[in-house]
């Protein structure tokens, strides 16, 4: 009976210092909240193949995964300490007091960390402590354990008012996130983009109606447990390092440049052969050329490390932003505002380059510098610095163990090779011999390109095989690669059955 007093009272201590913690956090820094700060700290330190792993299986919903574990591994520890918190009360200040280190650490190693981020997580585990101390606390005499029935009501009664103030505090931490969102998304509906100085051109007739992704649909892969509230009115961004002339500029500020529109395919290294994570959308955007060439690049010169709200940091090539591609800061995304979790306010693209090496979310820094001073956040963890996006291909149609009546069968995808464009898709039936695909109408070498071809589909299994050749002559490898270290490569192949 007393270990399960013992557990019980300390996962309800536990809950109580969490919330408290959270409900702190939410009211002056999100970031700091120790969950946050502790998952944050585990992704930075999870081997890439485990990433991988779970970028690969679990694609948006990594970051519940996580949380649930850690909150899982929180528990198993709060039961131990409650237990030993029976027979020795010295493991309540021990228990509590690694948890409390750990949240503190965890939030002062975040790359946007301050000293004052320790202080919800050492609130939270001194809270749980006293807790943890009150339902466990020794009676002074029979008359003070009032019991019925073997239960010691006193305690019950202990633990429902610690849940009751749990539960209060995570819901008022709830409502003051809730309330962030709302300031948030409403800060971003009052935003009127001014029209591009430079649109982009009509989407070509004949031109599928699939071909721009909505942003709703627009995958999402990143490292923040918590999406970024960042108001647009407080907003800066700065332009240092190697450069003849510091540049700072607010938001408004940023809007009055010309601005240019563009259709631009993203796609992410983690994309498996076939995989999802890629998209194409129309985005507003300032050249980056033109505040480079404002702020004045020094010789020598050959990166600009973007970093985020949050202490993201990506490594860019400083000739992707000055070779005439349309590298931007982009503040629009098919005819709004960003949304929150495409990196509101302003984000960094670069077309032809995967999102690791040119795609900063939530951006507020940008630093001249070189490949040889700094090592970015994915680069530091082995992925290729420069990111180029590889030529590929993808069969959407039919889907994978399709089954179908023998005839006349659409089969379609997508083919990109951004900064080169496609020249042909070929699909092969069975291993047989490749055959031309149709390709359709795009917009530019920064899209993607829809192909389809009619094959007269017989009873049977079959396998389909799709591959691509760049306008620059490539032809897409067969050979299969993993994502890591600089994008996967192979053809993607799927079974079908007919009849």
């Amino acid at each position: 009976m007393s270990r399960l007093r013992g557990a019980i009272s300390g996962i309800v201590a536990a809950g109580t210092g969490i919330a408290a913690a959270e409900l702190l956090a939410a009211a002056v820094r999100p970031g700091a909240g120790p969950l946050v700060a502790v998952g944050g700290t585990v992704i930075d330190a999870t081997p890439t193949p485990i990433k991988e792993f779970a970028v690969r299986e679990w694609g948006t919903h990594d970051k519940p995964v996580l949380l649930s574990v850690i909150g899982v591994v929180l528990v198993l520890l709060t039961v131990t300490t409650g237990i030993a918190a029976t027979r020795w009360r010295a493991a309540i200040p021990v228990g509590t007091g690694v948890l409390g280190v750990a949240g503190a650490a965890a939030a002062l190693c975040r790359p946007a960390g301050t000293v004052l981020d320790a202080v919800p997580a050492a609130f939270g585990a001194a809270l749980a402590g006293l807790a943890l101390w009150w339902l466990l606390r020794e009676r002074r005499d029979a008359a003070d354990a009032v019991r019925e029935n073997g239960v010691d009501r006193r305690l019950v009664l202990r633990l429902s008012l610690l849940a009751a103030g749990a539960g209060a505090a995570e819901a008022a931490g709830l409502a003051v996130s809730g309330q962030r969102e709302n300031a948030a998304g409403k800060s971003r509906e009052a935003i009127r983009l001014p029209a591009a100085a430079d649109p982009a051109k009509p989407l070509p007739n004949g031109i599928a109606a699939d071909f721009t992704t909505p942003s709703a649909n627009f995958y999402r892969v990143d490292t923040a447990l918590t999406v970024p509230r960042v108001d647009p009115s407080t907003w800066r961004l700065k332009i240092h390092g190697m450069v003849d002339r510091e540049i700072e500029l607010s938001f408004t500020e940023l809007l009055r440049r010309p601005l240019i529109e563009r259709d631009i395919t993203l796609n992410c290294v983690s994309n498996e052969v076939g995989g999802p994570y890629i998209g194409t959308a129309r985005w507003l955007g300032v050249p980056l050329a033109a505040l480079l060439k404002e702020a004045g690049v020094q010789a020598g010169a050959d990166q600009i490390v973007a970093r985020s709200v949050e202490g993201m940091t990506i490594g860019t090539p400083v000739a992707t932003g000055l070779d005439g591609r349309d590298t931007m800061l982009a503040v629009g995304m098919n005819g709004e505002p960003l949304p929150l979790e495409h990196g509101f306010p302003v984000r960094m693209l670069t077309p032809g380059l995967y999102g690791y090496a040119g795609a900063c979310k939530w951006v507020t820094e940008l630093e001249l510098t070189t490949f040889d001073r700094f090592d970015a956040y994915w680069v530091e963890r082995g992925w290729d610095t420069e990111g180029t996006v590889k030529t590929a291909s993808r069969i959407d149609k039919p889907k994978p163990f399709a089954r179908m009546a023998a005839g006349t069968v659409t089969v379609a995808g997508v083919a990109w090779a951004q900064r080169r464009g496609i020249e042909t898709v070929e699909i092969s039936v069975d291993g047989g011999p490749w055959q031309p695909a149709e390709l359709l109408p795009t917009a530019s070498i920064d899209t993607w390109t829809q192909w389809r071809l009619s094959w007269k589909a017989t009873a049977g299994p079959h396998s389909l095989a799709v591959r691509a050749t760049d306008k620059s002559g490539a032809v897409q490898p067969e050979t299969r690669a993993t994502p890591f270290p600089d994008g996967a490569t192979g053809w993607h192949t799927i079974s079908v059955t007919v009849g």
